[in-house]
């Protein structure tokens, strides 16, 4: 569903204004592109912090807290 309203949204789009469409189908993979390394490093650092969570919260899972 998600990807019928992109698609009915673009083709609006490219109706009222083609340039800005084919600007649109041009510069949004170049920005996903660019910001393809910052999502991995949050990524990273998510599960960075997750194991860290996990380790500290070990002794008290071993003595039966469940939290």
């Amino acid at each position: 569903m998600k990807l019928a309203i992109v698609i009915l949204l673009f083709l609006l789009l490219l109706v009222f204004s083609w340039p800005l469409a084919l600007a649109a189908l041009i510069l949004i993979p170049l920005l996903l592109l660019v910001t393809l390394p910052f999502r991995l490093i949050f990524w990273a650092i998510q599960a960075i912090f997750s194991f860290l969570k996990m380790v500290l919260f070990l002794p008290a899972r071993l003595l039966g807290f469940k939290g």
